[in-house]
């Protein structure tokens, strides 16, 4: 079995055919999804898919949609995170961070807006004794500050889309946490990465689609290709053995031998999922 620790299914590119998207992951192994939120407005999308499909998902505000988030929506996270915390479905705080690739979220007032919110999930997730799933775009050192000034051990969760520097990865592992893998690790290009994914210990390592971002290679369309008419393929939960596939050859493994660490990896990361595991 395979577990998509990140996955947006309620997002718009799906709409009314979430369902049979997520159809087809279970027919390629994939037992699992975790969907995290990334604004108010969507938490109750992410909670009834999870529960419709029979998956995970996680609660929080995204810091792209920092800039749209009302003064209230920490509050209603708060609250929704004190009624569904009974909830086996709901693993995490996430999905939170800070994005310093955007070049609006990089300057006053944002910058400092995300990061309050930031650090304000980070002490909710403490408060309730929830991992976190993180967004390190262009942030890892700032996210990793975060991570310390809250708390300095007994985190649990998942650095997503992990795409930093060794010892950056070392300094999540120490905190607790597991790296998110997923489609960019499928072009040859990413070399950086590829040798990252390869190298770490197999214990640090969960994989994810991002779905429907980040495809990988056999979905991406460049813009030459597109402008002669070519449709982007839409990246999906069930491309997660392909992409397991190509780790797996990186790192000399097959293809069952990953499925086994990277899930143990995940239930480890995120405890909640092991209960939704043993009663599939």
């Amino acid at each position: 079995m395979l577990i998509d620790t990140h996955c947006h299914l309620d997002a718009p590119e799906f709409g009314s055919d979430a369902t049979a998207v997520r159809a087809q992951a279970t027919r390629q192994q994939v037992g699992l999804c975790v969907l995290p939120a990334v604004a108010v407005a969507n938490f109750d999308a992410v909670r009834q898919l999870a529960h419709a499909g029979g998956d995970a998902y996680a609660l929080g505000i995204h810091p792209l949609y920092v800039k749209t988030a009302q003064g209230e929506d920490l509050v209603r996270l708060d609250q929704a995170l004190q009624q569904y915390l009974l909830d086996p479905r709901l693993v995490a705080v996430g999905e939170i961070g800070l994005d310093l690739f955007v070049p609006e979220l990089c300057a006053s007032p944002l910058r400092e807006r995300q990061q309050y919110v930031y650090l304000s999930q980070l002490k909710l997730a403490r408060q309730y004794g929830l991992p976190v799933i993180l967004h390190t775009r262009r942030s890892v050192d700032l996210v990793l500050n975060g991570l310390r000034s809250v708390a300095r051990s007994g985190w649990r969760g998942i650095a997503h889309a992990f795409n930093g520097s060794a010892q950056q990865a070392q300094n999540f592992i120490d905190l607790g946490f597991k790296l998110g893998f997923g489609g960019a690790l499928t072009y040859e290009r990413a070399q950086q990465l590829r040798r990252l994914a390869s190298t770490l210990p197999l214990d640090a390592i969960v994989l994810e689609t991002d779905a429907p971002d980040m495809p990988p290679h056999w979905l991406y369309k460049t813009a030459q290709q597109r402008e002669a008419g070519e449709v982007q393929g839409i990246n999906s939960p069930a491309e997660l053995p392909r992409i397991a596939a190509v780790l797996a050859e990186l790192r000399g493994l097959t293809v069952a031998e990953l499925a086994a660490a990277t899930t143990r990896n995940a239930l480890a990361a995120l405890p909640k999922l092991e209960a939704l595991v043993q009663a599939q």
